[in-house]
């Protein structure tokens, strides 16, 4: 899961996904990573930390990394969160076997980032859910 800082809407979905991964009985190894460097090694955002506690899913002690071309190797699938880090993330893949295992988290629809209004982090923590739901069961075959 990438988005731009990786503190509030990728950490959100790693947590989701890897809680309904693991209520499923799926091996899963989810993570996420930011586009920017600016938050390496910080706690996600307070809002997506809370949100996701409301809804029983605990991301405190998640870490912000930054994306790196490793990651293509190491995951099956890249999901992001906007166009932009779409075209970041794009950018950085050196073959077609990797630009494959990246796509848009929502298929052609972003997800806001709630950074600047507190209002989003709710209705983003649920079109997040939605789509975890059904990326389990898209992907556990």
């Amino acid at each position: 899961m990438v988005c731009l800082g990786n503190i509030c809407r990728s950490p959100l979905a790693h947590g989701v996904l890897q809680k309904l991964a693991n209520e499923a009985g799926l091996n899963w190894e989810i993570d996420s990573a930011g586009t920017g460097n600016w938050h390496i090694g910080e706690a996600p955002d307070i809002r997506s930390v809370r949100i996701a506690q409301k809804f029983g899913v605990d991301i405190s002690q998640q870490k912000a990394r930054q994306f790196h071309r490793n990651d293509f190797d190491y995951y099956d699938a890249i999901f992001v969160m906007d166009r932009n880090n779409l075209r970041d993330v794009m950018d950085m893949a050196k073959t077609e076997d990797q630009r494959a295992k990246v796509s848009l988290f929502l298929f052609d629809s972003e997800v806001p980032d709630p950074y600047y209004d507190n209002k989003l982090f709710e209705p983003i923590f649920r079109t997040i859910e939605a789509r975890c739901i059904e990326l389990i069961e898209e992907l556990k075959t």
